[in-house]
């Protein structure tokens, strides 16, 4: 070990250990929590993730998929090849850009997610049900600003510049209305004129 380091050894095996045994409790419990959602409309973790980025990136690359969805290339393109298969997604290839496949979601895959959005119960989350009481406490929920620090200088800045995005994305073309996630475009075109 470098004698120089700001950090002993031991305070860095500890670190370790922590973020390994509490990522893993947690991911653990949002697996569990995401597969129940998304079980009654035939989907696993991987299909959904991949209409997510496939809906905020509009256009996503299967490498920007893997990349956004943490997946390997192989892994976003074999899960991204069933959707199409299904009718959710379309592949392509750009004029400019013959190497890479793109990825858009049709209008049954955009239903799709608006549905499984639709349909999002947040007490039957356990993850939502255990920062409850932090949300109390302080007002809201956690904004994880240390651990987007961590992951910002193993991913890139690009990574959490698309998470960011994304999330901002979401924020402006969905509202919450009688209890229910829906497309503002969709509220819109169903509300009469005056």
């Amino acid at each position: 070990m470098n004698q120089d380091a700001p950090y002993s050894l031991k305070q860095s095996v500890i670190f370790s250990h922590k973020v390994a045994q509490l990522s893993k409790a947690l991911w653990k419990t949002v697996e569990k929590d995401w597969q129940t959602w998304i079980k009654p409309f035939d989907l696993n973790i991987n299909e959904h993730h991949i209409l997510w980025i496939a809906y905020h990136l509009d256009g996503a690359s299967i490498s920007d998929i893997a990349k956004f969805g943490v997946m390997h290339v192989s892994t976003a393109f074999n899960f991204s090849k069933k959707l199409e298969d299904r009718g959710y997604l379309t592949f392509s290839k750009k004029e400019e850009d013959k190497r890479n496949t793109y990825v858009c979601l049709t209008l049954e895959g955009q239903e799709l997610l608006l549905k499984t959005l639709e349909t999002y119960e947040p007490m039957t989350h356990s993850v939502h049900g255990g920062a409850l009481p932090i949300k109390d406490l302080y007002g809201k929920f956690p904004e994880f600003s240390e651990i987007i620090s961590i992951l910002r200088h193993i991913y890139g800045p690009d990574f959490i510049d698309i998470f960011e995005q994304s999330l901002l994305k979401f924020d402006e073309d969905f509202i919450e209305l009688d209890g229910r996630i829906q497309l503002k475009q969709a509220v819109a075109l169903d509300t009469p004129s005056k």
